[in-house]
Parts: C-alpha cells; structure tokens; sequence
C-alpha cells in the first residue's frame, strides 16, 4: 500500500464481519448496523461530523517492557463488543478504517504508520479513536496530531492519560510502551501532560522525579473516587492553558472489577463511572483532537468485561462528543 511505503507493518482495511449484534427488522438500533466499513485510501473531506476508528494491533511494546503478551488482539475484540451495543446518537458518522499490524517485532514502523494514519483522519476532518494495543499507541498518536497541526500557531497539545502509571520511563535500549510520555515531552516543547489515576506502588520514585523535571500535572488514584470540583478546577487551569487536547485511556487504570483483562491488572483503579464524568467534561471544551483506549489483553478478560468497557466508552466518546 503506498500510503505506508518503505514501512515494515502491515494494513487491513476496516471489515463488516467484525461486527455482529441482535437480529432485528428496525434500521439503527445497533452499532453493527450502523458502522461504516472503509479503508484509509479512500479518505475525502465532508465538512460534518466524522468519527474514526482505526487499530493498533501491536503488543511488541508491552513484550519489551515485559508486559503480559496479548493486546495485539484487543481490537478484534473491541470491535465485536461494540457492535453488539445499541446505537443512541444521531446525525454524526462512525467509519472504521482497519488496523495497523505490527510484523516481526518492528515496533517503530508500527508505530510510524499509525501516526500517518492519525495524520490522515485529522486532516480530513475526523476524530480520530485508535484502539490498541500496547500505550506505545500513544507515542503514534501524538505524532499524528502533531503532524497534522505543524502549520498552525496555536500549537500546545495538552494529554490527558487516565493511567495507573506514568509510562515516563527513559529510553534505555528500545522504547516500550512505558515510555511513550517520555519520548513525547523530551521531544516537543509545545507537549504538556496530566496523569489521571497514578498508583504510588505501581510507579517507582525514579519516575516521581522525572514526571516533576517535566513539569507533568498528575492527581493519584486516591483522587478518583468522584469527579471533585478540586480536580475539575486543576483541569480547567491546564486545558486553559493549551489549544487542543489528546485523550488516551489506559485500560489498567481501571479497578480490576472493571478492567481484568489487561496486562498490568490492579485492585486500586478508579471506576467507569469516574472516568465518563470526567471525559464529558473534557468533551464540551471542544478541545479534543484525538482519543485512544490502550491495553486490552483479550487472553485475561473475563465474559469480555474488559472489552465490553472499552466498547462503552469508544461508545460514550462518540455520544458526548
């Protein structure tokens, strides 16, 4: 495919099969019925409200990180959940673009493509909603919007990371998908980065300092009990302060009673509840530029509840968006 020349990764477009729900005779009552299957190719501009979604299928960063392996499936799995969701917005547009695959290990090109892909969406005017996948995803994501607003003054992108950890790791040997945040703020002056649900025994003092060197903004997952006006006015003075906003949502932030099927699972996560609060705050700033659900481990869910609320929330995103 020529929009990925040169690169090690492999690209299929979207696919009606992966996505199935009730039989019935009524139009648009369920996702399956109303998703749009298409591939990047085919991309034009629409001036109207566009949704897409396209997969990270790479676990490459999780095994270098010596992660649990696994969430290179999290899309497959994502997707057949949502289909089976009932579909409750209306006049907006939801097209799901495929995956990114990675192959023999070359997570760098991997991740060069997804970027391009997010660049892509962005330009044409969708938001994009990456699914993964490793949080090495969010290293792509970024350097899609950033690819894609490089020609306009008003630059700063704010991150928002509901996460147990930082992923502030220095680079060593290779990147991992616990040093996306690192890469990204060591890279770029106009990043600025705030922490949604950070562990103290899941993050080490190390990565405490480096998150202060960068200035990083973070509330603990003791914080996240409810959506408090304490939090609420600290968003409001960081999203003041930036043009556009990138949302990623790490799936072991969550309270293992929601979230079980991830590779780095924690009894102390914050609930779904919490986090769509907070993102429907986040979505009437209009801010948001790109979103993206990462960690899914579809060898450790249980019934598909950690795949079922990825869904809800690509879901939710859609709706308050």
């Amino acid at each position: 495919m020529e929009f990925f020349k040169d690169l090690k990764v492999t690209y299929k477009a979207g696919d009606v099969n992966n996505y199935s729900g009730r039989k019935t005779p009524l139009k648009n009552q369920y996702w399956y019925q109303n998703i749009k299957i298409d591939s990047l190719e085919n991309i034009v501009y629409k001036d109207e409200k566009r949704f897409g979604i396209i997969g990270y299928a790479c676990d490459e960063g999780v095994r270098r990180n010596f992660g649990r392996i696994g969430t290179k499936h999290g899309p497959e799995s994502i997707r057949k959940a949502l289909g089976k969701l009932p579909i409750h917005y209306t006049n907006k547009t939801t097209t799901d673009y495929g995956d990114l695959i990675c192959v023999e290990n070359n997570l760098e090109d991997c991740q060069e493509a997804f970027s391009k892909s997010i660049t892509e969406l962005i330009t044409n005017g969708i938001l994009p909603i990456g699914i993964g996948g490793g949080h090495d995803i969010a290293y792509a994501n970024f350097n899609g919007i950033n690819n894609a607003i490089k020609s306009s003054e008003n630059n700063k992108i704010g991150i928002i990371n509901f996460d147990a950890h930082f992923d502030l790791r220095k680079v060593k040997t290779q990147p991992n998908s616990g040093t996306p945040f690192n890469q990204i703020l060591s890279k770029n002056d106009n990043a600025f980065y705030f922490a949604i649900g950070i562990q103290q025994q899941s993050n080490t003092k190390e990565l405490f300092k480096i998150a202060k060197e960068h200035n990083a903004k973070f509330v603990t997952n003791f914080d996240c009990e409810t959506f408090t006006n304490q939090l609420k006015n600290k968003l409001k003075t960081f999203i003041q302060n930036v043009d556009y906003l990138y949302i990623t949502i790490d799936l072991d932030g969550f309270s293992s009673a929601f979230a079980p099927g991830v590779s780095a699972p924690s009894a102390f996560g914050f609930s779904p509840l919490f986090v769509c609060n907070v993102l429907a705050y986040l979505l009437k700033t209009k801010k948001i530029i790109s979103c993206d659900i990462a960690e899914l481990n579809p060898k450790f869910d249980q019934d598909n509840t950690t795949a079922k609320l990825a869904a809800r929330l690509v879901d939710y995103i859609i709706l308050k968006a």
